[in-house]
């Protein structure tokens, strides 16, 4: 009998040590395959982009009571910032940045959301600063950074992390590493929204002096925004293709990509319209180049003649 007891002893510290190798195998391949490597000591994951900002939490609280006190008093009746950053925080804290979904967001696309003014919707593609010296010299249109949802969170960064404090100051995935990374749904979620409410004449200004073309299918506005204009609600899209002063001018209102745009737009039912240096806006690139030919009132064989 006390070898039989032996046995069934070795039997089961054999099985145990079988578990505990099973289990220690789990953990290494888990750590091989995840998409970030967590680092030792019980450090964050290491990402290839830059971390979460910091003082994240200051900088979108102050971000909101400035847009509701100088841009849009109205809404501040109805905005809650302290919500609206808790909302962010909950959407992303703790979570293993790669996992982020556009429902994480949507308490915070409801808190934050406002009515835009028809005819006032500006998008824009390779033209970032343009289109924002554009909407701060003409009252009234608005790209998505210039919404209360944009404005708080433009030029920011921020992701979560298993590991306390929940945070990563550290590094943030790149696109390319995750493609569901929460820069990357936050802007794709507010984009579609700010797309969503688009009303009556809709302007786009698009860079003609890309040489890959001034519309790129993979670009939040030609994946995204495009295919979320409602053409029940917009009456007309007008294309200003924008060179830069003395720039390269590698696309016209009758190149390649802005045809591929206007069929697609087309078979969406849409009126498009197209203007090459539209002027209003020639006049803003011409205030840092007030002496270039490009800018000049009158061409040079008016001048002559």
């Amino acid at each position: 009998m006390p070898g039989s007891r032996r046995r069934q002893r070795g039997v089961l510290l054999a099985g145990i040590a079988l578990l505990l190798a099973a289990l220690v195998l789990a953990v290494v391949l888990a750590s091989v395959f995840m998409p970030g490597r967590e680092a030792s000591g019980g450090r964050p994951l290491r990402w290839q982009d830059r971390g979460t900002t910091r003082n994240l939490r200051e900088i979108v609280l102050g971000r909101c009571y400035s847009y509701l006190a100088e841009r849009h008093p109205a809404l501040g009746r109805d905005t809650d910032c302290l919500k609206i950053w808790e909302s962010l925080k909950y959407a992303f804290i703790y979570k293993n940045p790669c996992n982020t979904t556009a429902e994480d967001y949507q308490p915070l696309m409801e808190l934050a959301s406002h009515p835009i003014p028809c005819n006032k919707s500006l998008f824009w593609s390779k033209t970032n600063d343009l289109a924002h010296r554009y909407t701060k010299s003409s009252h009234g249109f608005l790209t998505l950074e210039d919404t209360l949802l944009g404005y708080m969170f433009d030029g920011v960064s921020w992701c979560g992390d298993p590991s306390v404090p929940g945070i990563n100051y550290e590094s943030c995935p790149k696109r390319s590493e995750c493609e569901s990374n929460p820069g990357s749904v936050f802007w794709k979620t507010a984009s579609k929204r700010f797309a969503e409410a688009a009303c009556g004449v809709v302007q786009v200004m698009l860079n003609g002096s890309i040489e890959a073309g001034a519309f790129r299918s993979s670009s939040i506005f030609g994946s995204i925004e495009v295919f979320n204009l409602n053409p029940d609600k917009v009456s007309e899209i007008q294309i200003w293709l924008m060179h830069d002063i003395g720039g390269p001018q590698s696309e016209s209102c009758s190149g390649h990509s802005i045809q591929r745009l206007k069929r697609i737009l087309e078979e969406r039912n849409f009126t498009i319209t197209c203007e090459d240096n539209y002027r209003p806006v020639q006049l803003l690139q011409c205030v840092r180049n007030p002496d270039h030919e490009d800018c000049r009132l009158c061409p040079s064989s008016m001048e002559t003649s």
